[in-house]
């Protein structure tokens, strides 16, 4: 089963397929698009592309865990891109994701301005593996 991993964004969305066991996220990517039909457009077509059965985006909570507008807006997403697809799309909490992702890229001696394509792919990636590992632990 291939799953996809979403950092949604406004400029630029972030990518992550699981491998066919679902054991490990890869392949990062993103896409840059500021239209939100083209991008939604963009989004189907590369689920079909990829054969992915499911969907985990990722949830900006607050960090005391409510839902602000972000949230919100990715709540919104979520519905569309169901509609869209007919494929389940989970909610995961995404809290200090792309704080991680700049921690991680840091380390490998990357400087954020130039890398700000390769931040959303990575959180993509670690929203993705942090679900994936969550499911394995589920009876």
């Amino acid at each position: 089963m291939r799953i996809l991993g979403i950092d949604y964004g406004d400029a630029r969305t972030g990518l992550s397929v699981s491998d066919q066991t679902g054991l490990l996220a890869g392949s990062p990517s993103v896409i840059e698009e500021w239209n939100h039909a083209r991008l939604l457009e963009r989004l189907a077509q590369y689920i079909k592309e990829e054969r992915i059965e499911e969907i985990v985006l990722g949830y900006p909570k607050n960090m005391d865990g409510t839902a602000g507008a972000r949230a919100q807006k990715c709540e919104a997403f979520a519905q569309e891109l169901e509609g869209l697809t007919g494929l389940p799309v989970t909610l995961w909490d995404e809290r200090r994701t792309t704080v991680a992702a700049h921690a991680i890229l840091h380390g490998n001696g990357k400087k954020m301005k130039k890398h700000r394509r390769t931040v959303d792919a990575v959180a993509a990636t670690l929203i993705l593996q942090n679900y994936l590992d969550w499911r394995r632990t589920q009876p």
